[in-house]
Order: C-alpha cells, then sequence, then structure tokens
C-alpha cells in the first residue's frame, strides 16, 4: 500500500485569503468601462471560472480528499446548473470545508461601489445610496476591489440566530437622527445582505428557528428582502449554499417544506470511502509541524483503520456519525505523548511510538456517542477497536516478515519494558541488536532520514505490540507502562 506523505497546512482556510495579487489599479467607473470589464452574476462568474477549469485540468476544489467520483460531480452540475445548494451529511464529513473552496471560483478581484454596504457592482448600483452616488458622480463613480477570500459570508444557525442577524433590521440610530422609518437608509443590513455577490452559507440550516427560515424564502425566491414590514426592492445576487443532517432534513425533521423546495440541489457527502484517503486526510489535516513530532507512516495507519472501525462498531450510534476529526485529534494527541515524553527524558527528536496510542482512547472517547447499551464501556469498546486496527496494521505491514531475530531476543525468562515515559535510546538499550531491523523499518515506510534512534525504536515496539496482537509474545500492563515476555 503507498503511503501518501503530502501536507497541505492551513485547515479550514479559506482559498486565497493569504497570497493576493496585487489590487486592481482602476479607480472610477469611466476606468472601469474603459477597460472593457465584464460584469456578471455569481452563479454566472461561477460557472465560467468552473468550466474553464475543467476543460484546463486544473484543480477545482484544492484540499478536499475522497469526493472526485462521488459528491463532486453532482457539485459541478449544480454549480454549472446556476443552483442554490444544501450538502447533507453527518457530522465531520467536511461539509464546511468544501463550502469554503468555492468562493475558489469567484474572480480574483471584484469591483464594488467604494464604501457599499452590499457590494453594489458599480453598472448596476441596488442601493439608494449607491444609486444617489451614481447619479452625482457619473462616470466618476469611486470604485473599490473586493477580495475573493472577502466575498464570502458564513453563519452557524442557532436558535437564537433572529431576522436581524441574517437579513437586517431598522437602526434606531438613524431613526434617532431624524430619518423616516420607511427610508430605506435606515436599515442594518444582516449577514446576506452583505455577502450580496458572493457566496454566502448557512450551516446546520434546520436549527433555525422557523419563523427564521421563513425570513430565507423570499432571498431565495424573489432575491429581495424584507424588513419589519416593508419591502426593500435589493436584487440580492447571492449563491446561497447550506449544510444539514440528513435526520434533520426531512419533512418529519425541523426544516420547513417550502424552504427545502427552493434549493436546487440536494448533495450526500459520505466519510472517506478507502484507507488511502482516510491516510491523506490525517496528513493533510492533522497540524503536526507545529508539535515538532513525527508521526510513522505506519501509526497513521492504525489512527485511520482504528477511526474505520470505530465508525462501524455497534456499539456507536451511526446516526450521530465518527467525525473526520476524530482521527485528525488522535493523530495530533498522539504526536503530542511523543513531544511530551521527549521534554521529560531529554530525547532530542521526538518520535510517536505504539505506546502513544493508548491515550487517544481517554482523550477522544467525548468525540464519540454510543449506544445507551454501552454506557459505563466506552473506554474498553475503543481500547478494543484500537488493539484490532493495531493488529490489521502489522498483518499489512509486518505480517509476512521474518521477526524471529527478534524473537530470539526474549531467552528463558528475558523480558522487555516500555512505556510513554521509556527514551528511544532505553529502550533500544534494552531490546539489544536485532538483525534485519533495516529490512523491517523499510516495510514500515521508514526511508532515508528516519534512522534515528526514535524512528528504530518506534519500528521495534510495533512489532513487539504485533508479536502480542498475533499471540506470540504476551505482555503486562503496568502502571509505568508494559512489560513484553514470552
Amino acid at each position: 500500500m503507498t503511503r501518501p506523505r503530502c501536507r497541505i497546512t492551513g485547515r479550514g482556510r479559506r482559498l486565497d485569503s493569504v497570497h493576493k495579487s496585487p489590487t486592481p489599479a482602476l479607480s472610477t467607473l469611466r476606468e472601469l468601462r474603459e477597460s472593457g470589464h465584464r460584469h456578471r452574476t455569481v452563479k454566472a462568474e461561477i460557472r465560467e471560472n468552473l468550466l474553464a477549469r475543467l476543460r484546463s485540468g486544473e484543480s477545482r476544489f484544492p484540499g478536499i480528499v475522497g469526493f472526485d467520483e462521488t459528491v463532486l460531480p453532482h457539485l459541478e452540475r449544480a454549480l454549472i446548473a446556476g443552483h442554490d445548494l444544501v450538502l447533507l451529511g453527518e457530522r465531520g464529513q467536511g461539509k464546511t470545508r468544501l463550502i469554503r473552496t468555492i468562493t475558489g471560483l469567484l474572480d480574483e478581484w471584484s469591483p464594488v461601489v467604494e464604501g457599499c454596504e452590499i457590494n453594489d457592482h458599480p453598472y448596476a448600483p441596488a442601493c439608494v445610496r449607491c444609486r444617489r452616488l451614481a447619479a452625482e458622480h457619473g462616470d466618476d463613480l469611486p470604485v473599490a476591489w473586493k477580495h475573493r477570500g472577502d466575498r464570502y459570508g458564513e453563519k452557524l444557525a442557532t436558535p437564537d440566530t433572529s431576522v436581524g442577524d441574517l437579513i437586517g433590521d431598522v437602526d434606531p440610530i438613524k431613526i434617532a437622527e431624524g430619518r423616516t422609518l420607511g427610508d430605506p437608509e435606515t436599515v442594518h443590513y444582516g449577514l446576506v445582505p452583505r455577502t450580496n455577490r458572493g457566496v454566502f452559507s448557512v450551516n446546520e440550516l434546520p436549527d433555525l428557528a422557523e419563523r427564521i427560515q421563513v425570513a430565507l424564502l423570499n432571498v431565495l425566491e424573489e432575491r429581495d428582502i424584507q424588513v419589519r414590514g416593508y419591502n426593500l426592492r435589493l436584487p440580492l445576487d447571492v449563491l446561497l449554499v447550506a449544510s444539514a443532517n440528513p435526520e434533520d432534513y426531512t419533512n418529519r425533521g425541523r426544516i420547513i417544506t417550502p424552504l427545502k423546495d427552493r434549493f436546487g440541489a440536494e448533495i450526500r457527502t459520505h466519510y472517506p470511502q478507502t484507507i488511502e484517503d482516510e491516510l491523506v486526510l490525517i496528513r493533510q489535516e492533522a497540524e503536526l509541524d507545529a508539535l515538532g513530532a513525527d508521526l510513522p507512516d505506519h501509526l497513521v495507519e492504525v489512527i485511520a483503520r482504528f477511526t474505520r472501525l470505530v465508525r462501524e462498531s455497534t456499539a456507536v450510534d451511526s446516526r450521530s456519525g465518527v467525525s473526520a476529526r476524530f482521527s485528525i485529534a488522535a493523530a495530533e494527541t498522539a504526536a503530542a505523548s511523543a513531544v511530551r515524553r521527549a521534554a521529560l527524558t531529554g530525547e532530542e527528536r521526538p518520535v510517536t511510538r505504539v505506546c502513544d496510542l493508548p491515550g487517544v482512547v481517554h482523550t477522544l472517547r467525548g468525540k464519540v456517542e454510543f449506544e445507551v447499551s454501552e454506557e459505563g464501556r466506552e473506554v474498553d469498546v475503543l481500547s478494543h477497536l484500537l488493539r484490532r486496527a493495531t493488529a490489521e496494521t502489522f498483518r499489512g505491514t509486518l505480517g509476512g516478515a521474518d521477526l524471529t531475530p527478534l524473537l530470539d531476543r526474549f531467552g528463558e525468562g528475558a523480558q522487555v519494558e516500555s512505556g510513554d515515559l521509556v527514551p528511544a535510546t532505553e529502550l533500544l538499550r534494552r531490546i539489544g541488536r536485532v538483525e534485519g531491523l533495516s529490512k523491517m523499518m523499510a516495510r514500515l515506510g521508514m526511508g532515508e532520514g528516519d534512522e534515528s534512534p526514535g524512528h528504530a525504536a518506534a519500528a521495534l515496539e510495533f512489532a513487539l505490540e504485533g508479536l502480542y496482537l498475533m499471540r506470540r509474545l504476551s505482555k503486562d500492563e503496568t502502571d509505568g507502562g508494559m512489560v513484553y515476555r514470552t
């Protein structure tokens, strides 16, 4: 099995939020017209840029793992069709991450009327303020530029979300200044209008109160907004994308049928379907560089298999799912254990070992929802699944290797004690010299640059654990770690 070691930093970071090309120099409506700039709707902009990437073979949704043949084709069809859409999936399936990558299909820079709260295009100002400025300045109307990373709005739906949060409300300060209640300029715009000419995401849509869901109907159908009983004819140009749990997104759940009908596409997401995708996801998302510890490939595979076994376990509530954050946090916790050992024992280069995995069980059991019948057995269930994952990985990596030289180290009464506070050099001293160690390390994916004592200790300890799980060695658990013996 190929074990990818790729890494993309910046978990959940918006596309192009850091690296930007220079802002265009055009600063007035006249200069914009003379440049030949063409005004397009958000959906047309996304459609044309997506089709261009499809033709060129360029990546459309960077950082998205395991959706190439399942989710992305449906998403691409919906975007080409110009549909508002909803992503349905259990927690931790990458719905929000996928939504945020859609902004990468927008033009890098887009012109707006300078100072406009709702990002009006200079060719077609919509709000009262911008129409007044356009009449006053004509071709000298000031133009500013907005980066695509700033054309994204997001709201996590909660029961206390108000219409004012999403749509807008009357600003009492402007009323106190003498303006009439019906004056459109008295409105303080909510998140949706402020994301005009961009992508707006509502996460966990069914968690919105029904009256708030009703407020979104006009945005989706009529593309205008209503505030305090009067209409503001603002032709909003927004791609609305929502996420929801499938169990809630039904007529029997917490979603109102008219709103459900307004979305043009419903797209199901899923957890990684292959072990290879799970491995790539962990390597991509886990913040291991910041910890300064190496997590060998065979332990990444153990964590990936462990996560999949937890998802498949009958002891776990399948309706809640097991988030991808479970495996990511597991990798970071195991690496943190190695860093802690290095700090306490003086190791120069922390390398994660099998002894660092049990701590994951106690740290992450709160991320899993168990069936009621398993109450009180959570640690036992997860520990059993972790042993199964370790055994499966051992069979796939060292199962066919000749480990006789290692077994020969266990003569009559011989034993090797290890633990999360035993430094690598001490563990190697206790085991002694083992013939074929380099071949063992190569089978575990440890190549050039992985010849440190930490890597050697990680390979040998994994072999010892595998031999124990294959019942060729015995193991005693102690307060300080474990003791392997014949």
